[in-house]
């Protein structure tokens, strides 16, 4: 089966939508209506079958026939089976040429972007991520001449999507935001978003959210208990955080970008949690000693009272913050009872090009805690690629007694 594609209109940087009409010429038969089915049987080998088409249309001259739409290479009716032309002439069918037309509306955004692309193009660029009404999408520098005409197919193609952007340059590490442009459609950037039996709000041009990473936040939100501490160190607007809170754990949940905070704020609020989770708005490592002394102030006398997790979701830096870790209890050793008492486990997620994932990571550890976790309970979970030979993993392992109590912080 040949697949209809559009007219090729190489070199177009502005989209005319006129440009794509198509006329189709091909075989139909007329047949009566009550015996489509039977006629559909018999040439089944040699129907249209185009993706997006019927086989059978109607008659504009009766009521009482179909047009039954042939394959397009079929120059001839005399080509169809021997089978297939005595049922014809039995049934004294007529066969004509019949043409089908077809314009942008039928064409897939796919189908338009090859049409208009060069020849030598590699893939063509039309995946995005969706984030409420905003599609979001990352083009490489090869495509920035027709940006705009993406932007507009991919709008067109997509009832859902009511704003076209694209990144112009990597993520800011301090406040974790994309630059981007709007490409296409509506510059709203406020989007709304269903994940975890949460609502979020945000606005996308001034925070971090990654639809692509729903799986992770669900994975280890599944892991948190109902009563347990959590403590989020780079929280965003709240992915894990809210549907934690929602579960049942406390949370403590903090991040640096005031856009973040005020947003993860507005969400705790609209999703009507009322107690059991704590916003906060500061660096990573002084936010990690406060949410443990702001626990601890909790805590009757002699008691020892900890965090069960701690999520640091920073991946391109979250490692770094790791050294906030060493002597975090010093003062609170002499409650510790390893019999009795635990210490909490770190899921910090993070980047890595080695083809040994999980001995580059635990020495990227090791250097910013100054101990190495415990192989037998270090746990590390692949998350997704990001680029090529880059990927993204969650490593989870217990803090240990030595850096929690250490006395002199490594440097």
């Amino acid at each position: 089966m040949n697949v209809l594609t559009p007219p090729l209109r190489r070199g177009m940087k502005e989209l005319d939508r006129t440009a794509f009409k198509q006329v189709v010429s091909t075989l139909v038969i007329k047949v009566p209506t009550k015996s489509v089915g039977v006629f559909m049987k018999t040439f089944d080998k040699d129907l249209f079958n185009q993706p997006r088409t019927r086989n059978v249309l109607p008659d504009p001259e009766s009521k009482d026939t179909k047009l039954i739409v042939l394959r397009t290479d079929l120059e001839k009716i005399e080509d169809l089976s021997q089978e297939e032309l005595n049922l014809i002439k039995e049934q004294a069918l007529s066969t004509f040429k019949h043409n089908l037309e077809f314009d942008y509306n039928f064409w897939t955004a796919e189908q338009i972007l090859h049409a208009v692309m060069p020849e030598d193009a590699g893939d063509i660029p039309s995946s995005f991520t969706q984030i409420g009404h905003i599609a979001h999408m990352n083009l490489k520098d090869y495509y920035q001449p027709w940006k705009k005409l993406i932007g507009e197919v991919i709008l067109d193609k997509n009832k859902n999507i009511k704003t076209v952007v694209n990144k112009v340059n990597s993520i800011d590490t301090t406040f974790r935001f994309f630059q981007m442009e709007i490409l296409a459609g509506d510059p709203n950037m406020i989007a709304e978003v269903k994940e975890s039996n949460c609502k979020f709000k945000f606005d996308f041009s001034k925070v971090y959210w990654n639809s692509r990473l729903h799986t992770e936040h669900d994975r280890l939100v599944q892991l948190f208990k109902k009563n347990e501490y959590i403590c989020d160190v780079f929280a965003g607007v709240g992915p894990f955080a809210l549907p934690a809170a929602k579960k049942g754990a406390i949370v403590y949940a903090n991040d640096l970008n005031p856009a973040s905070f005020e947003w993860m704020k507005y969400n705790i609020k609209a999703n009507k949690i009322t107690n059991g989770i704590y916003p906060y708005n500061m660096d990573g490592r002084e936010f990690i000693k406060q949410a443990v002394n702001d626990l601890n102030q909790t805590s009757t006398k002699n008691e020892w009272k900890t965090f069960d997790h701690f999520v640091m979701n920073l991946p391109a830096i979250a490692i770094e913050f790791l050294d906030a870790f060493r002597g975090l209890y010093s003062d609170q050793k002499h409650l510790f009872d390893e019999s009795r008492a635990k210490l909490p486990m770190i899921h910090c997620h993070c980047f890595t090009k080695n083809t040994n994932a999980m001995q580059d990571i635990t020495e990227r550890i090791e250097k910013a805690m100054g101990s190495k976790p415990d192989p037998l309970k270090t746990t590390l979970h692949w998350v997704r690629n990001v680029a090529p030979k880059k990927d993204m993993y969650c490593v989870s392992f217990p803090l240990s007694s030595e850096v929690a109590f250490a006395d002199v912080p490594i440097r």
